[in-house]
């Protein structure tokens, strides 16, 4: 996933956009996902072994990872949730990580200062179920199963 048209269009600093209830398998390399501007809250979703990192971004994006449950892969070079692109300042990025679960060493750089809070009303908020529900709740999560010729 590659939020955001260029480092560039400026115009996507308005984006508000949330990743929920995915399941990301083994074998995946990177942009689970990767944001340019705007805001992304990441919530309840299973990260197994990515290759080279889950959660990317560039040009300054505002990023909540919030109830994840993070598998990281054997791999010693590739336990760090995280990764910024291109850019010297990337530590003054808003970017958090709350209440999500780290297992085999899988760890998340935080960056910035301030509230990193999800930018919705009320009406478009939800409560991040706990980090260790995430497997039962993405268990069936991922592409469907679906044959020419029958409906899915």
């Amino acid at each position: 996933m590659l939020l955001g048209h260029s480092d560039q269009f400026t115009k996507d600093k308005i984006m508000k956009v949330t990743i929920a209830f995915n399941q990301f398998a083994s074998g995946l390399t990177e942009r689970m996902p990767r944001v340019r501007f705007g805001y992304a809250h990441v919530v309840n979703n299973k990260y197994d072994e990515w290759k080279m990192y889950a959660i990317g971004g560039s040009a300054n994006p505002t990023i909540l990872s919030e109830g994840n449950f993070y598998v990281a892969p054997n791999d010693p070079n590739a336990k760090q949730v995280t990764k910024r692109e291109g850019k010297e300042n990337w530590k003054s990025w808003k970017w958090r990580s709350s209440k999500d679960l780290f297992l085999n060493d899988a760890y998340f750089v935080r960056s910035g200062f301030g509230s990193c809070a999800p930018k919705y009303s009320p009406t478009q908020s939800f409560a991040a179920a706990p980090a260790y529900m995430v497997p039962s709740i993405t268990l069936n999560a991922g592409p469907t199963d679906c044959n020419v010729g029958r409906a899915c």
